[in-house]
């Protein structure tokens, strides 16, 4: 009987979930119109991210990089990153990212926004 209610308990105890970092919001937001170019572009990921296995890439429609430099980790939130941004023109911006979550899970993404002229 006491093996039973063992297993019983093990099949029913609760499992740690693998977290992975995705992205919960951006600044400037997700497919957004901004009246003024960016100095930064700021990822807020759903979980702590390594940023030294974080990489960054903001590229025009010509395909030319603007991201100034690696992306920095926020010193209040592990979930932050800032990546710093060379100056820019009115236009359409591509956001690539590729995450690595303080347990090394990977995840990534893209997404655009627009400075408006």
């Amino acid at each position: 009987m006491n093996r039973i209610l063992l297993c019983a308990a093990l099949l029913l105890a609760p499992v740690a979930a693998s977290a992975h970092a995705f992205l919960r919001e951006a600044v400037p937001a997700v497919g957004s119109t901004v009246q003024t170019a960016p100095q930064n572009l700021i990822l807020l990921y759903t979980e702590s991210v390594e940023p030294a296995f974080t990489t960054v890439t903001v590229t025009n429609a010509a395909g030319a990089h603007f991201e100034a430099a690696r992306p920095q980790p926020s010193a209040d939130d592990p979930r932050q990153i800032s990546v710093p941004l060379k100056p820019m023109t009115a236009g359409i911006y591509t956001v690539t990212w590729h995450a690595t979550s303080v347990d090394t899970h990977k995840t990534e993404g893209h997404f655009s926004f627009t400075v408006a002229p």
